[in-house]
């Protein structure tokens, strides 16, 4: 039986040579001692006994034993030799009794090269085992600040609680996405039975998605499965079997084929033009279909407009396009999503007959596009900002534009250059805004220095309290609707000295008229050719152009500021007056860009850094509130990575 075997092994292993040569790749495996460079300064930790994933297992680490194994861990040497023999002596233990004594390997970089055990592991990856046990030794690498290392360093951190090491990611942030949809922290422990649930839930998920045809992307099993559990939970995961799971994937495949894209979406600035139909997919069947007489339309709210500003602006667009469209549409609200499963609100609606949904806040992103995968026949859009989701599509503002506006105002009203901003959370465009105000206080005060708040640490009075006690007098708010009387000078820009406070310019979302240009674009049909133009995740990130945001000015403001607001405005929508030219300077004295050149919008949307007359910084995911915590895992910028590369790098050096 075992000389069979080995005929075999030896045909794939001599196979795996022919191809590589082919390819002009070395027909041998790997050694670890020829991939370190000798002048590397690595350090190592012993990581004990730890089962190793074969997948993982790519070469050796000395050159001893190469010359013996094809790269895949094939055997090329002939069937009379003592290699061979003592090959099948082990694949003869292995079919009787099982291999237990574990190897002697080097992990680097997440791959793993033997030193002792070389042909257990051929044996074992022959009949197509999971892992073997083996006693490890990891080489830190250098840190030279590639993306490479620093993803390394990250599931180092990750691995540290959760001792598993088979899930991989092919971009930074992977690790932490996961815990969160795990609902698990970064320090938290992991107990065997969580290892061993995880290990099970991802196997399964690992062979339905090679099933649907996973081998022809780039991106990693871990990356796919972060889609998945974005619309489908762990604990749904965990409850189904592979049949199932592979029937959800064929529902939600697009999404997942977006994570092999290193640009999975497309943004638009501007109402889409009509143009001829090229493709054809979910999202442009369902808006290719004939419209009812009367349009079924629901707002769903995270709140409720009596409580929430931003709740109440959303219903003051949804009241506007219901007068503006009159019997053509009929417009439905569902208040306070978050308390029972926004996604059964948002079910409950199609039932009610619904087939255009907006969900007006990032929070509500993931029951979003669950039901756009459940539901193919609806229309789902979301209010957030930059999340690549190919099944519904999402709708956000620049409101950087009118901040770079309020800070213009407030930089040329200050005698002292000392301005306060109060920010709310640390999500996708925000710090945009804070880095646009700073500059526009800098276009009309160049000693202008922007002293930074967060309400989502300190609480909005407390935020603007801390600033009031620097003997700052122009504060710029958070930009939401005034639509309490005695909450109207906590918003805008205002000026605030003792008792005294008085809103002088303010950013105003136009969400009437935003809904009425996609309603309208939905009618014609341009939406959905839009949306067959385009294989990518679809974001309007509109602005002054398109009237979805102005500037609203006090009475009491002087007519020359009123003239600098309405110049600055028109130059904006003519693209005469750019908010970030290049170069930026940040805090940390990095020089972003060059040439008198604008940001791309990529490059704004994701900021992670303060300009240098900021004074202040981006505060730490620990730091926020509860509701800051559950926005910014929505929605929130990459700043957080950056705290658990630090971590790794702690814990790294305490380990060696």
């Amino acid at each position: 039986m075992a000389e069979n075997y080995y005929k075999d092994a030896l045909k794939q292993g001599l196979k795996e040579v022919q191809s590589a040569k082919s390819n002009g790749t070395s027909p041998l495996l790997p050694v670890l001692d020829e991939i370190i460079p000798a002048d590397q300064n690595t350090t190592t930790v012993n990581l004990g006994l730890v089962p190793i994933p074969l997948k993982q297992i790519v070469g050796t680490k000395t050159s001893g034993r190469s010359s013996a194994f094809a790269p895949n861990f094939m055997p090329i040497l002939e069937e009379n030799t003592e290699f061979a023999v003592k090959w099948k002596h082990l694949c003869d233990a292995h079919l009787t009794e099982g291999i237990h004594d574990p190897i002697k390997a080097y992990e680097y970089m997440n791959r793993f090269y033997v030193l002792e055990g070389n042909k257990r592991v051929s044996v074992l990856k022959f009949f197509g085992a999971d892992t073997i046990e083996g006693v490890v030794t990891r080489i830190m690498p250098e840190r030279d600040g590639s993306d490479e290392v620093e993803l390394y360093y990250e599931f180092i951190t990750f691995y540290q609680n959760s001792k598993i090491n088979f899930i991989e990611f092919s971009k930074r942030g992977g690790y932490t996405e996961l815990l969160t949809l795990l609902g698990k922290e970064l320090d938290e422990e992991w107990s065997v039975d969580e290892q061993r649930t995880f290990a099970a839930a991802y196997h399964k998920f690992e062979k339905a998605y090679m099933q649907s045809g996973g081998k022809k992307l780039q991106s990693t099993i871990g990356d796919a499965m972060l889609s998945y559990l974005q619309i489908y939970d762990y604990n749904e995961l965990v409850a189904s079997d592979p049949a199932d799971i592979k029937s959800n994937l064929s529902k939600m495949w697009e999404d997942v084929a977006l994570k092999d894209e290193d640009d999975p979406i497309e943004l638009k600035t501007d109402p889409p033009e009509e143009t001829k139909p090229q493709r054809q997919g979910l999202l442009s069947r369902v808006l290719s279909a004939p419209e009812p007489d009367v349009l079924q339309v629901a707002f769903i709210y995270d709140g409720t407009p009596a409580k929430s500003g931003w709740v109440h602006e959303h219903e003051e667009g949804r009241l506007y396009v219901q007068k503006m469209f009159e019997d053509k549409i009929d417009t439905i609200t569902y208040p306070n999503a978050l308390e029972d499963d926004p996604y059964e609100v948002i079910v409950h609606a199609i039932e009610d007959g619904c087939s255009v949904i907006f969900t007006t806040s990032p929070r509500l992103i993931q029951a979003s596009v669950k039901a756009a995968v459940e539901y193919p026949d609806a229309i789902i859009l979301n209010c957030s900002l930059n999340l690549s989701h190919r099944y519904i599509l999402t709708y956000y503002a620049r409101m950087y534009e009118t901040k770079f506006i309020l800070g213009a105002v407030a930089g040329s009203l200050s005698d002292s250059g000392k301005l306060g901003y109060v920010c709310d959370y640390p999500i996708y465009g925000q710090i945009a805004g804070i880095n646009a105000f700073a500059l526009g206080a800098q276009l009309t005060n160049p000693r202008a220095h922007v002293y930074l708040e967060w309400s989502s640490v300190k609480g909005a009075d407390e935020a603007a309290k801390a600033l009031a006690e620097q003997d700052i007098h122009f504060i710029s708010s958070q930009d939401t609707a005034k639509f309490l009387e005695d909450d109207r000078d906590t918003y805008g820009l205002s000026y605030v000295n003792g008792d005294k406070r008085e809103v002088l310019v303010d950013s105003v979302w136009c969400w009437g008229k935003y809904y009425e240009e996609i309603l309208n674009r939905i009618f014609d049909k341009s939406l959905q050719t839009e949306y067959r133009n385009v294989d990518k995740a679809l974001n309007y990130y509109w602005g002054m152009s398109t009237g979805v945001v102005d500037v609203w000015c006090a009475d009491t403001l002087k007519a020359p500021t009123r003239r600098l607001v309405d110049f600055l405005k028109e130059s904006i929508k003519q693209n005469i007056c750019i908010p970030f030219l290049t170069p930026l300077r940040t805090q940390s004295g990095e020089i972003i860009g060059e040439g008198q050149k604008s940001l791309t919008l990529d490059q704004i949307i994701n900021m992670d850094y303060l300009v240098d007359n900021v004074i202040g910084e981006i505060p730490k995911y620990d730091e926020l509130s509860p509701m800051g915590k559950a926005t910014v895992d929505t929605a929130g910028i990459e700043k957080s990575q950056n705290d658990i590369v630090k971590e790794a790098k702690k814990k790294a050096g305490d380990e060696s």
